[in-house]
């Protein structure tokens, strides 16, 4: 029996080329039995006709499905639905359904406590001016090089490192480009041993809560801080003690006695920008031995504090192994590749590998070997150099607009970064402002999300530069800064 060329139409959903389109078509007409092994397909002709494509498509797409065992090519007579192509399921499957009979209240030993996230709507990317934090700029991404090194990574001489499972072990190259390229720059020194790949920073800094906090212990964080990490030290029911900022980040003198871990944001506080001194460094260095503490030292933008010199890491200065250091990839190359690293002496290394082996075995061997390559082959380098001269001038003209419309930062300028911690004027929720100015195509993010939910302050917001273009900053920013006054004006 012939399949009729009229039966085959494509999906109108974008996505994919023409030779993808048809082939999926097809395949979806096998899975579901539509079309019957032995049955013949439509001469490509004839396809290619109906469809209002070349013949060359239909053929490449024809081709495909021949390598991939759903057709066989016969001579003359055309192409088959192959006999061994995967056949429709034998029976009927049921409407999907939510069913609600059991009492999951009794059976969940945990539940999971809900978090304010930080507010902004789902499809930002479509609106004018959006001032958001910590997402990819198409523009400034090397789409070509990363394609070819993901390619390379494809290819066989790496076959091992894409198939294998290689239970708790990273992939090599990557932790050597790691600890001999990226730890230099923040001083440190490491053994591969002592090197973890996670699945981003928030995955490192899960590991360390699982593994060094009980229901007994306690934990200090920065207010403001980042939310993601309230989240992870709920789940471990410890104790937790919010330790204010101040223009200087964290003030060690305000730890109390009897913490078990000091969780710290020290290059770059989140979100206020702020970097701790060399003298509030050592201090707290000199309070981890005495009073025998472990700090995770979350690092999580050092590649891009480019106003100044960095300052070395915490780590670099730690001499008795009391800090965990947490490196990520995602704001130097993008959100979505979920890649970070964490240091840490050996026996903590140790233990947070057996623990990551217990959920994940590891990252996915092809996206650790492709960063590999892209960092060796110095494409990660002259991104970091793009990124930091587009920053820069978004950044001026960022500074240049808040002056002009008098809008009041609540962090320090001179750090570098991606983004301005800011303060509205008193009594000015910025929840319902970032609302009003959805409607004008401007997004902001509200500042409650950094704070304690019960006691957090309204006015507080951040601004980003890192998915905004520089020419557009300034009409932005002047419409928020026209929402506010309307909101000074209504109060």
């Amino acid at each position: 029996m012939t399949i009729h060329a009229q039966s085959i139409h494509l999906d109108t959903t974008p996505g994919g080329t023409l030779q993808h389109r048809i082939k999926r078509r097809v395949v979806d007409g096998i899975l579901s039995g539509e079309f019957q092994r032995g049955e013949r397909m439509p001469s490509s002709r004839a396809l290619a006709r109906h469809l209002g494509v070349s013949r060359i498509t239909v053929t490449f797409a024809y081709t495909d499905l021949v390598a991939d065992d759903y057709l066989v090519a016969r001579g003359r007579s055309g192409y088959f639905i192959s006999q061994t192509a995967p056949v429709a399921p034998s029976f009927d499957l049921k409407p999907p359904t939510d069913a609600n009979r059991v009492d999951w209240t009794r059976h969940l030993a945990r539940r999971v406590q809900d978090h304010a996230g930080i507010d902004r709507p789902r499809h930002w990317q479509n609106y004018k001016y959006p001032f958001v934090y910590g997402q990819a700029d198409p523009t400034l991404f090397d789409h070509r090089n990363w394609r070819q090194c993901a390619l390379q990574a494809l290819g066989q001489r790496d076959f091992d490192s894409l198939t294998m499972d290689h239970y708790e072990r990273d992939d090599p190259q990557l932790i050597e480009y790691i600890r001999r390229n990226i730890l230099p720059r923040r001083g440190i020194s490491a053994a591969p041993e002592n090197i973890l790949i996670t699945m981003g920073a928030q995955n490192a800094i899960w590991l360390c809560a699982q593994l060094l906090l009980t229901q007994r212990r306690r934990a200090a964080i920065e207010t403001p801080g980042y939310p993601g990490l309230r989240q992870i030290l709920d789940q471990t029911r410890c104790k937790t003690v919010r330790i204010d900022v101040d223009d200087q980040g964290l003030p060690p003198d305000r730890l109390p006695e009897d913490i078990d871990v000091l969780f710290t944001t020290v290059s770059h506080q989140c979100p206020t920008n702020a970097t701790m001194p060399m003298s509030r460094r050592k201090e707290l260095l000199r309070l981890a031995q005495e009073r025998e503490f472990i700090i995770v030292e979350d690092d999580y933008e050092f590649e891009l504090a480019f106003q100044t010199a960095p300052s070395p890491a915490l780590k670099s200065m730690d001499d008795a192994g009391n800090v965990i250091y947490v490196g990520s990839f995602s704001k130097s190359l993008f959100p979505g590749l979920r890649l970070g690293f964490l240091v840490a002496p050996t026996v903590f290394a140790q233990e947070a590998r057996k623990l990551r082996t217990t959920v994940l075995r590891h990252p996915p061997g092809h996206i650790q070997r492709t960063a590999a390559y892209f960092l060796s082959l110095g494409h990660y380098d002259a991104q970091i150099n793009r990124m930091q001269k587009a920053y820069q001038r978004r950044r001026k003209a960022m500074i240049a607009a808040i002056e002009e419309h008098e809008l009041t930062p609540a962090g320090p300028a001179e750090t570098g970064g991606s983004c301005f911690w800011m303060r509205a004027p008193e009594g000015i929720d910025t929840r319902d402002l970032a609302q009003r100015l959805y409607a004008r195509s401007v997004v902001i993010e509200p500042g409650e999300a950094f704070y304690d939910p019960a006691t957090a302050p309204r006015h507080f917001y951040r601004l980003a530069y890192s998915s905004i273009d520089a020419d557009r900053i300034a009409p932005g920013i002047s419409i928020l800064a026209d929402e506010i006054a309307r909101s000074v004006f209504r109060k």
